[in-house]
């Protein structure tokens, strides 16, 4: 085993021993309001927000929310899965709370899937992007390794990596993983 790879292996080994108690330790520290600050790279948007405040959801806020993460071709919007709302929050809190995470896609129609699919795009037939279920993401400034690790110890969905791309997809569908 080379060093990098040595390295490599120890620092996943290391992220994805203390997220989970890290996590465990956010809830704790930040049990009456959950925030988000969020942009939307394709539309220029930001939302900085309290979205749930002792013990219920703000739906202003999750009106905001939800139009950010419309499809940014068409213009629809869903009501998007409140537990992947709360899986970014868990990241953002972990890595960078006061810095805003890049959304590259959260929501997207049915017809703009099929579109995609006919480009050649490598989107699935039945994306959980098309239910609001689902969001691909990056963290300026956080190493997308560091973020995918903490990902799949929250053991909430789906988990994909796109290193060449620059995000990870998160879902709240089965726990399952893919990319290198």
């Amino acid at each position: 085993m080379n060093r990098r790879t040595f390295l490599a292996t120890g620092g996943a080994l290391a992220a994805s021993s203390i997220a989970p108690q890290a996590f465990a330790l956010n809830s704790q520290l930040d049990a009456s309001e959950k925030h988000l600050h969020l942009y939307n790279i394709h539309t220029g948007e930001f939302v900085k927000t309290t979205f749930w405040q002792d013990g219920i959801y703000i739906p202003e806020a999750m009106d905001q929310l939800d139009h950010l993460l419309r499809d940014h071709r068409s213009g629809e919007a869903t009501l998007m899965s409140r537990t992947l709302l709360e899986d970014i929050h868990s990241l953002q809190t972990l890595f960078k709370p006061n810095q805003a995470i890049e959304i590259i896609s959260g929501y997207r129609s049915p017809k703009t899937n099929e579109k995609l699919r006919a480009q050649g795009r490598k989107v699935a037939k039945r994306s959980l992007h098309m239910q609001g279920k689902a969001i691909d993401i990056r963290i300026p400034g956080v190493n997308l390794r560091q973020v995918r690790h903490a990902a799949l110890a929250m053991k909430s969905g789906g988990v994909g990596y796109y290193p060449k791309s620059g995000f990870i997809h998160l879902d709240v569908g089965r726990v399952r993983q893919w990319g290198s």
